[in-house]
């Protein structure tokens, strides 16, 4: 057997955090006798079961030369394998915490929350616990393999997720989010008197090779992972614009990189420039006014605001949406005013 190189994990102590997926590539031996596929794969691939494999066939998760495959298909010489499977934690005890959990609804497959920013959704490199995770798992008196992560958003972005409560639930919401068949609105302010009242950005992003902890767009196609971007504007400010955005690829950071791409970031977003006055003069009073809006919101102006999806047991597409929460709607509300009194 030939294993393909794939994707290298970088910064190892954030990798069980930010990955949710996990890619395996193989090329079949010339000398390989046919046989199942489930039957090939369980035995390349440490830990992974044929019920599992047969999970990721039914959602179209494994390609035979980039072609969906069932698990009867039998491996011929030659054939090139790829799947993708939902990561499965390994190695990272979640503790359970008694921390309160917006729960926007629940069912034997499935729980919805909305999550407040500030909120880390996995437990990971330095951030063991108060996650969403150790919420969970204390709110479900679980253990460790009876929810999945499906998704995640930033620390600092509030707004929906789904989490799945059995693996069948996983694979199939999973599926969705990989081959961006969900629908996922967010509503941003970023710096800037926005040009258009809507656009979109396609941009690849990827994890900046000189600081690891940002992403950044690479101009060259074989970098990065293609992303896209939709966007409107719903409310427009003078020195900033209120946006829709609308996720057609969901990479990490991607509504943050692809703004900052654009020159507009996300107001108050730290790690992108955002957390500076970039727009307007810097007189005493704006400053000030800035400031304070600062000190409303201390961190990026980003919410999910829609999550759709396709039930994995009804069949049936659920629509889930959430308001703004105190401090953006405080901080729009700054800005209204500010803008009346500059007319």
């Amino acid at each position: 057997m030939n294993t393909l190189p794939v994707e290298p994990l970088v910064e190892k102590e954030q990798a069980e955090a930010q990955r949710l997926f996990e890619h395996f590539h193989f090329v079949v031996d010339e000398g390989q006798s046919p046989v199942r596929i489930d039957k090939y794969l369980a035995a390349h691939i440490e830990g992974m079961s044929r019920s599992r494999i047969q999970l990721a066939a039914t959602a179209n998760y494994i390609l035979v030369n980039q072609q969906p495959v069932n698990v009867s298909y039998r491996v011929k010489p030659g054939d090139e394998i790829s799947i993708v499977m939902p990561y499965r934690r390994r190695g990272i005890e979640v503790i359970p915490e008694n921390i309160p959990l917006d729960i926007m609804y629940e069912d034997e497959a499935l729980i919805v929350i909305n999550k407040p920013a500030g909120m880390v959704v996995h437990p990971g490199h330095g951030n063991y616990t108060g996650t969403m995770l150790n919420a969970l798992r204390h709110y479900l008196q679980a253990k460790d393999e009876t929810y999945y992560l499906v998704h995640r958003i930033d620390k600092d972005t509030s707004g929906i997720l789904v989490v799945a409560k059995t693996t069948e639930a996983q694979v199939f919401l999973a599926n969705q989010f990989f081959y961006h068949t969900s629908k996922r609105i967010y509503v941003a302010l970023v710096w800037g008197n926005m040009q258009d009242d809507e656009g979109t950005v396609t941009a690849n992003v990827g994890r900046d090779p000189i600081d690891r902890m940002c992403f950044t767009v690479f101009d060259d196609e074989t970098q990065g992972r293609h992303a896209v971007t939709h966007y409107s504007v719903l409310e427009r400010f003078g020195y900033v614009t209120l946006l829709e955005c609308r996720l057609e690829t969901g990479r990490t950071h991607q509504i943050r990189v692809h703004m900052n791409h654009i020159g507009h970031p996300l107001f108050n977003d730290e790690r992108y420039g955002g957390d500076a006055i970039r727009k307007g003069t810097v007189f005493s009073k704006y400053k000030q006014f800035i400031t304070n809006c600062f000190e409303i919101m201390p961190r990026q102006a980003l919410h999910a605001r829609l999550l759709g999806f396709i039930h994995p047991l009804s069949k049936e597409e659920m629509i889930f949406e959430t308001p703004l929460p105190e401090d953006f709607t405080k901080v729009i509300e700054k800005w209204r005013n500010y803008k009346h009194s500059e007319e």
